[in-house]
């Protein structure tokens, strides 16, 4: 009898033993029903554009065409502030500066000829987001968000080949996690920016070597794209 009670009481302690072994401390319980909160993003970018080229011909007779080829990585850094919703849902404004630059190639198939340049876009870009989240799993959870944005474009430099407006607007959807740590959050993010108006500079008087017109005459329309990757500190 001792023996069985012995038994049973050393697999009820085993069995403790184990559940305390696989349940995690939940960190920071209360730490989304805050009003608000603030936080700052690090990350990359990476800038394109969607080119429509005009196929006008020249006085010369050549008829050129615009690509972005390469993408290179640049630089994001910003703040964030958020709005407690609801328990699912929180409103979101993110100001960030976006470093980066667009490399263009302009090519004469007739010619076989080709012009590459590359145009400095730094924005100050203001997203306005709704974050919708799902139920928490013990330290992390997942969410979606959708909003606008309007940017503003710090980086231009006139007498170029080509040259972009200032101002520029859009919408953005993106998905991230929280990962909750014992005094802050971590949170993985990338996003999607979709430019909705044409941001190719139509009036150019500012250049001064007339022979660089005939590339952004070659271009009738660009709108443009980013894909922003950032880790939140909050």
């Amino acid at each position: 009898m001792h023996k069985k009670t012995f038994t049973v009481i050393g697999f009820l302690l085993l069995s403790n033993l184990l559940l305390a072994q696989t349940q995690k401390v939940r960190n920071q319980p209360y730490g989304d029903y805050k009003l608000y909160h603030f936080g700052i993003t690090v990350g990359l970018n990476f800038q394109d554009m969607l080119l429509t080229n005009s196929g006008l011909t020249n006085e010369n007779g050549e008829t050129w065409y615009g690509t972005i080829p390469n993408y290179s990585p640049g630089f994001t850094v910003g703040l964030v502030a958020d709005l407690y919703l609801n328990p699912y849902m929180n409103l979101r404004f993110t100001p960030m500066l976006c470093f980066g630059d667009k490399e263009f190639e302009f090519v004469e198939p007739a010619a076989k000829a080709s012009f590459k340049t590359n145009v400095r876009s730094n924005y100050l870009l203001t997203p306005l987001d709704l974050k919708i989240r799902s139920m928490r799993l013990n330290n992390y959870r997942p969410y979606v968000l959708a909003g606008v944005y309007s940017a503003i474009n710090l980086g231009r430099k006139k007498d170029e080949p080509v040259l972009l407006k200032q101002m520029d607007y859009g919408v953005s959807i993106g998905l991230g996690c929280d990962f909750y740590l014992p005094f802050v959050k971590v949170i993985p993010e990338i996003r999607f920016c979709f430019g909705l108006g044409d941001i190719l500079e139509k009036d150019r008087s500012d250049l001064t070597d007339l022979s660089l017109a005939k590339y952004p005459n070659a271009l009738s329309k660009g709108v443009s794209r980013m894909v922003i990757f950032t880790f939140n500190f909050e």
